[in-house]
């Protein structure tokens, strides 16, 4: 009866073991960041003139998401709160453009290589900065590397994430180079906080050549992926750092400057093609990739995962409503030899924007004239042909209204209805009749920034307008601006 018995359980313990499935292979993750690209130039967003042919595609094969927000719309702390999954007020001098990363900060990059996986980056990852100072070696995104380089070198028994970067569609640009690229000027739309001159369209033309290019990059990393037979099993993320760099858009709180394209690709994504109407913020892609590898999530990660969003499995809790950014020092715009920034906090939600200006006595985009900044005038805004209209615009009775929505000093509170206002022009915190939507809104932003920590809303010590700004040109400027004084005297 015994050896019966014996016979029987092995007989089920094989059956279960051919009944139970094989432990799915973990992703490889291929996370594509453009330098400068916002929401909505793409064609699946509904722009008929910019061609994204990749992006669209990745979409119709994965997910889209139409609200994906920055923590901050700036380069450096945008790209350490993706890394990090953590809101950028939490990582000290990090909030900071030409910063530092402290290595002492838990990244996707480092727990991925740390649980098996294969990592590197190409071109424009994280930065830009002096990651030394942080306590890093080398890149916090892993060695460098072209993506056909990496996989032909790379263990093809582990899986392996990759940030795949560009230096697209930052300025700057070639002039003219999108009219000869083949886009029509006539047909773009202008945002409504830039008069429509052939100049201010010429230049948006040269910004969509080098998304155009960006795609092309794109499109020829999944030829890669695909030739391998590895496109399925790996996790696409294609986004943007910020918005465009023109006035009003990077380095602003407006979706200008924070609104980006998100789209996810993966062969495990559930009913492909779908739109996600959600709010999400870039710091959910860091738990977001642990999620997917199996990989503990530290604790300090205010971001949330998406992964029951891709593969339709189970929520952790109910999608975001909301969304808060904000910003710090961008570059040091106000007025010689200060290092201070502009301070601002915002909350978004899919039909209200609320602006929080903590210095409203400073200049937004940086002081008109004498700034710490080599760029001068108005140093937060890139140069180009889009600032130099707008910045005549000063002197024009008929266009002043741009000058002030871009340049103008602005007050302590902003409101704004997106849906009936998407290009965010009409403030309207001091109707009477929304008074107590931008009170509810207000508190509801000071709670979730005490919540995560951000040192202007609780007891702990505020420096971001004391670190340094780690750009070599910037000390040369600075010993030239004093040496110049001291002759003076």
């Amino acid at each position: 009866m015994r050896r019966l018995l014996a016979i029987l359980s092995l007989l089920c313990g094989l059956v279960i073991a051919q009944d139970s499935p094989e432990p799915q292979r973990r992703p490889n993750i291929l996370f594509a960041m453009a330098d400068d690209w916002g929401w909505p130039h793409a064609g699946v967003y509904g722009d008929t003139v910019v061609a994204t042919p990749v992006f669209d595609r990745i979409a119709a094969e994965g997910v889209v998401f139409d609200n994906a927000f920055v923590s901050c719309p700036s380069c450096t702390a945008s790209r350490n709160a993706i890394l990090t999954g953590q809101e950028f007020w939490r990582l000290g001098e990090g909030a900071n453009l030409h910063s530092t990363l402290d290595v002492a900060q838990p990244t996707f990059v480092q727990l991925l290589r740390d649980s098996g996986y294969e990592v590197g980056h190409w071109r424009k990852a994280w930065g830009p900065g002096d990651f030394k100072a942080g306590g890093y070696e080398q890149d916090p995104c892993g060695p460098g590397s072209t993506f056909d380089k990496f996989l032909a070198k790379r263990d093809p028994e582990k899986p392996f994430c990759f940030w795949f970067g560009t230096s697209d569609p930052h300025r700057g640009y070639e002039p003219g180079s999108g009219i000869v690229g083949g886009i029509d000027p006539a047909k773009i739309k202008v945002p409504g906080c830039w008069p429509d001159t052939p100049e201010v369209r010429s230049d948006i033309a040269d910004y969509y050549f080098e998304v155009q290019r960006w795609d092309r990059d794109v499109g020829d990393a999944l030829q890669l992926l695909a030739q391998q037979g590895l496109l399925d099993d790996t996790i696409v993320v294609v986004t943007g750092d910020h918005g465009m760099p023109f006035p009003r858009g990077k380095g602003n709180l407006y979706d200008l400057g924070t609104h980006v394209p998100l789209a996810v690709r993966w062969g495990r994504v559930a009913s492909p093609g779908r739109r996600e109407k959600q709010m999400v913020s870039l710091t959910d892609l860091a738990p977001t990739f642990l999620a997917a590898a199996g990989v503990e999530r530290p604790a300090v990660m205010t971001g949330h995962s998406l992964l029951s969003v891709l593969d339709g499995s189970p929520a952790n809790g109910p999608a975001r409503s909301s969304v808060v950014f904000g910003r710090e020092r961008h570059t040091p715009a106000q007025a010689m030899p200060s290092l201070v920034g502009y301070p601002s906090r915002a909350i978004r939600t899919e039909q209200w924007l609320l602006i929080v200006n903590l210095e409203p006595e400073r200049w937004p985009a940086g002081v008109p004239e004498g700034a710490t900044h080599p760029i001068g005038r108005f140093a937060d805004c890139d140069d180009g042909p889009t600032k130099k209209v707008i910045a005549a615009c000063e002197a024009d009775p008929k266009l002043y209204w741009s000058y002030q929505a871009c340049f103008g000093k602005r007050p302590k509170v902003e409101l704004y209805e997106c849906v009936e206002d998407p290009d965010q022009l009409h403030d309207v915190a001091r109707e009477r009749d929304l008074l107590l939507k931008a009170a509810m809104l207000q508190k509801q932003l000071y709670a979730e920034l005490k919540s995560t920590g951000d040192p202007r809303f609780t007891d702990a010590e505020v420096h971001f307008d004391d670190y340094p700004y780690r750009a070599g040109y910037l000390r040369k400027h600075l010993d030239k601006w004093q040496k110049a004084q001291e002759s003076k005297r």
